[in-house]
């Protein structure tokens, strides 16, 4: 290869390098800190600055502060940094196996960043801090904070700490932080500003256990190989504002320091240039933001410098968003008149201090609003009377939604000022007739309308009503009952009236001009048979008149109306009546008279009316009543005590049962009969008459017998048994052995078997009648 290729190649690999380098941060940290704030952070002539200072790692030629320069890649192309470690170390590119860090024994933190964050145990603390006089009404910078704590689950637990605290010269109030996220007091810190972190398992495999996202938005993102600082992550570009007082004295201290581990460093960069001064009209009035100014409003920018040294120009943007000096506007402060982009510049005599500042303004659309009057009724004529001043609240804000009601006021001057509201406007008490109060209304950025409301007298009288009648018809005649307020009073009071009023109802007087305790429209009386009840016509959101109504509730509760059951014979016929003297009887059977005639069982019933026309109605259960027919008997007999007869019958009535025609039963089913002969008969206990008699037979057989001729049952015999039906008796000893055998014919078995007297046993019988029925059991003979 040719020595000129060579040098060829070396050159190229040269700047090849030099452009990887140039695209990371270069530190100088040997500048003085003099040098810093001087001719580095500040540029303006309207900041005077002294009494410089700077602290920070004890280490000779490790300085923790100091310039830098940037290439393309990061935002700020040149400024301060302030570290934790080493200044150099903030040079890129980020070297994750090397970000735990330096830790310096007996470089320590700063009491001031403790007090301010709350904490007691910074260390590793890099201070610069300075006086400086501004010569307008605001400061400005830039920064970001960088952290090799964006790593791992760091930001859930820990944070290095820094501040920029400001307080003026010879104040013994404390600092106060700028270093805090916008709109709030929160410190920027890896734990206040970080992305959601999700739980992982450490070197160990133990789990680091993660957190949600907190303020993301604010966080720039994470660090990699070719970044131009050796940081793990930033945030995005934060920036410091803060007011001051023109010509004071104030001490700005900027400081950063590590936690109590001294690991894993972290740094502040903060822009060249950026510490100026401005004008600060505060945020912009715009829609966006909610505050845009409200119409009608004399809004004025004040730069709030008085100084006769200073000379003003204000601008505002045309419509190809260049600024166009505003004619005539040479004061300290400008009236704006209509939407727009305005600056102003404030040039300090004939010197290159010059301030500016810049706002947007826009006027909220005007609100529209509806003055009205309320029509109240007046109960005593003398024409105060209480008024609900929210009934009027859409009509006053012309029903827009986006407007909202705030409160109701007895002066101009009040509902302007926002004080002194009524406070109960639903029950307000005017102070005189016609009297006007104000409606203060405001749109969603807070600008306000008033609208009158006339408060007037109702003349409007409705006659006087008659009673409203009804009868109590439930069971118990209290006189209390329902009255449908809708379809038995509202049409007898709106006879006559204009059309469209609503009506409404109340207890008194005062429920119905405040409209409070409205009655149901179906409404029981909670007073006896009488009661007074207030109807209140409405028209719209005026009351028309209220007057009363009397709510009559008749009674009717005559004697002897329950219901009735009566009882009527087969073939014949009753009367059903009640009592003379009703206005009019109405039976179900079409009689309209106060009795009537039945020959059917069945329903009936009987509606009468009083001379209020309340009805009540007696109903009658007529039942059918005969005679029985006994059509038989079901007879359990040879049992003993246990002997029974059940009487067999046809026919409807409510009967009772005998055997013997003089003791009667209600049940048709006699027990513990003894065996006899008995005469069976049924009697309708409604007086319909007996029926027919019965015969029935309930036999049983002795027990034992003693046959030793003293003629005291000396024959086993079945009593009655010869009234029977043809039957046979087989009497058998324990063997089995057939003994004596009997018919109708028979007298009984006198205890001889073939001429011989039976010993003292128990036999056996069996006893067989004609119709299939067979007894059998056993008895004692006893000598």
């Amino acid at each position: 290869m040719s020595p000129s290729r060579v040098l060829f190649i070396i050159f190229i690999l040269c700047c090849f390098c030099n452009r990887i380098s140039a695209q990371n941060i270069s530190v100088n940290s040997t500048i003085t800190p003099t040098d810093l704030i001087q001719n580095v952070l500040i540029n303006s002539s309207c900041i005077e600055t002294n009494t410089v200072n700077a602290t920070g790692n004890p280490t000779p030629n490790q300085q923790s502060y100091g310039s830098f320069t940037a290439g393309a890649n990061f935002p700020f192309s040149s400024g301060i940094v302030l570290s934790t470690s080493p200044s150099k170390n903030a040079e890129g590119p980020f070297v994750q196996q090397n970000s735990k860090g330096v830790q310096v024994q007996g470089w320590n933190g700063d009491s001031d960043l403790n007090q301010a964050l709350g904490i007691n145990n910074s260390t590793q603390a890099t201070v610069l801090e300075f006086d400086f006089v501004a010569l307008t009404n605001s400061i400005s910078f830039n920064y970001i904070f960088a952290s090799n704590e964006y790593q791992n689950n760091f930001p859930c637990i820990y944070s290095d700490g820094f501040a920029f605290l400001i307080k003026e010269v010879g104040s013994s109030e404390p600092y106060k932080n700028l270093a805090v996220l916008p709109n709030s007091t929160t410190a920027v810190s890896a734990t206040t500003v970080h992305p959601k972190i999700n739980t992982i398992n450490g070197s160990g495999g133990e789990p680091l256990i993660g957190c949600e996202a907190v303020n993301e938005n604010y966080f720039n993102g994470y660090n990699t190989s070719s970044s131009p600082i050796n940081y793990a992550g930033q945030t995005v570009v934060m920036n410091v504002s803060t007011d001051v007082v023109p010509n004071k004295k104030y001490h700005l201290k900027l400081v950063i320091a590590d936690d109590a581990t001294r690991q894993y460093n972290s740094a502040v960069f903060i822009e060249a240039g950026s510490f100026v001064t401005k004008i600060n009209f505060g945020e912009d009035r715009t829609v966006a933001n909610n505050n845009p100014v409200c119409f009608g409003e004399n809004y004025v920018l004040d730069t709030n410098i008085s100084s006769p040294n200073y000379t003003f120009k204000w601008f505002k943007k045309d419509a190809s968003n260049n600024y166009v000096q505003i004619p005539g506007a040479t004061a300290s402060s400008y009236a704006v008149q209509t939407t727009g982009m305005y600056k102003v510049e404030a040039t300090l005599g004939t010197t290159t201090c010059v301030s500016i500042g810049e706002i947007t303004v826009e006027f909220s659309s005007e609100i529209p609003s509806t003055d009205t009057s309320l029509l109240q009724c007046d109960d005593d004529t003398d024409g105060i009377t209480i008024f609900d001043l929210t009934k009027v609240a859409n009509i006053v804000k012309n029903n827009n939604p986006q407007i909202s009601n705030q409160g109701y006021y007895e002066t101009l001057a009040d509902a302007q000022s926002k004080t002194n509201p009524i406070l109960n406007p639903q029950r307000y008490t005017n102070k005189a007739p016609n009297q006007i109060v104000f409606a203060r209304i405001e749109n969603t950025f807070g600008c306000s309308k008033i609208a009158q409301i006339t408060l007037n007298i109702s003349n409007n009288v409705i006659p006087n009503q008659a009673p409203v009648k009804t009868c109590d018809g439930d069971t118990m005649q209290d006189g209390l009952y329902q009255f449908d307020l809708a379809t038995e009073v509202t049409p007898q009071i709106s006879a006559g009236l204009p059309t469209g009023l609503i009506f409404t109802y109340f207890l008194t007087t005062s429920d119905a001009i405040t409209e409070t305790n409205q009655l149901p429209n179906i409404f029981k009386n909670t007073t006896s048979n009488s009661q007074t009840i207030y109807a209140r016509a409405v028209n719209g959101s005026d009351c028309y008149d209220i007057t009363p109504i009397e709510l009559i509730v008749h009674t009717f509760d005559p004697p002897n109306f329950e219901d009735v059951t009566q009882y009527l014979c087969k073939g014949d016929e009753i009367t059903l009546s009640v009592a003379t003297g009703f206005s009019s009887y109405n039976w179900s059977n079409g009689s309209i008279i106060n009795s009537t005639q039945v020959n059917s069982a069945g329903d009936y019933s009987v509606t009468v009316t009083d001379a209020n026309g309340c009805q009540k109605t007696k109903k009658y259960k007529v039942i059918l009543s005969e005679p029985a027919t006994i059509t038989g008997a079901d007879v359990k007999d040879f049992s003993g005590t246990d002997n029974s007869v059940k009487i067999l019958y046809t026919g409807v009535g409510n009967y009772e049962f005998s055997l013997d025609g003089t003791v009667f039963q209600d049940d048709a089913t006699f027990t513990q009969i003894s065996p006899g002969v008995y005469n069976a008969i049924i009697r309708d206990k409604n007086g319909c008459g007996l029926s027919n008699v019965v015969q029935i037979y309930v036999l049983d057989y002795p027990r034992f017998f003693t046959p030793n001729g003293d003629g005291y049952n000396d024959l086993w015999v079945v009593k009655n048994i010869d009234q029977m039906p043809d039957y046979t008796i087989s009497i058998f000893d324990r063997y089995g052995k057939l003994l004596k055998q009997m018919n109708q014919n028979g007298s009984g078995w006198n205890g001889i078997f073939n001429g011989r007297e039976m010993p003292s046993d128990d036999y056996w019988f069996t006893l067989l009648f004609v119709n299939g029925k067979n007894v059998k059991g056993h008895f004692s003979l006893k000598r």
